[in-house]
C-alpha cells in the first residue's frame, strides 16, 4: 500500500489543475514543436528538436508524478478537524521568542507550502515540532542559522 499524501482541498485543485494544463495545452504544444523541428532536416544539429524533445521528457515526468500524487492523496478539510492539539490543517498562532512578533501558519501538505503566504509545509521543522502540542505550549526548532523557540498562543480548525 503506497502512502497517502496529505493535502487540504485547495491543493488538491492546484495539482489537479497543473495536471489539467499539462495534459491538455503544454502536451500538445510540444508533440508540435517536435513535429516542427523535425521539418528543418537532419535531427543531429538541430536545437529546436533537441529542446523540444528535452521539454517533452520534463512534461511527462512531471504528468507522472502529478498523477501519482493526485492517485494517492489524503484530502483533508480542516474546518472538519475539531480537539486542542495541533494537526495538519490547524492554522497555528506563535509568538517569536526571538523577534517578538506573532507570526500565524497553516500547516498544509509538501506541494501547497509557501511561506509567504503563511502556509507551511508539514515536513518542515517548524511544522513537526508543532503537530501534537497545545496552547500555552513551547516548542524549539532547529533551524539552518540555529535553535528557534516559539510559544503556540492559538491553534483554529478554519
Amino acid at each position: 500500500m503506497e502512502k497517502k499524501i496529505p493535502m487540504t482541498q485547495q491543493g488538491y485543485i492546484a495539482l489537479e489543475q497543473e495536471l489539467t494544463h499539462l495534459k491538455n495545452i503544454e502536451r500538445p504544444a510540444v508533440i508540435k514543436a517536435i513535429a516542427d523541428a523535425r521539418e528543418h532536416g537532419d535531427l543531429s544539429e538541430n536545437a529546436e528538436y533537441h529542446a523540444a524533445r528535452e521539454r517533452q521528457g520534463f512534461i511527462e515526468g512531471r504528468i507522472s508524478e502529478l498523477e501519482d500524487k493526485v492517485t494517492r492523496a489524503d484530502v483533508i478539510e480542516p474546518s472538519k478537524i475539531t480537539g486542542d492539539q495541533v494537526k495538519f490543517g490547524a492554522t497555528v498562532t506563535l509568538h517569536d521568542d526571538d523577534s517578538d512578533e506573532i507570526v500565524t501558519y497553516q500547516i498544509v501538505g509538501s506541494d501547497e507550502s509557501d511561506i509567504k503566504k503563511g502556509l507551511l509545509s508539514i515536513t518542515s521543522p517548524l511544522a513537526r515540532a508543532l503537530i501534537g502540542k497545545t496552547v500555552n505550549t513551547s516548542v524549539e526548532v532547529v533551524t539552518p542559522n540555529g535553535g528557534k523557540g516559539y510559544d503556540i498562543k492559538k491553534i483554529q480548525y478554519i
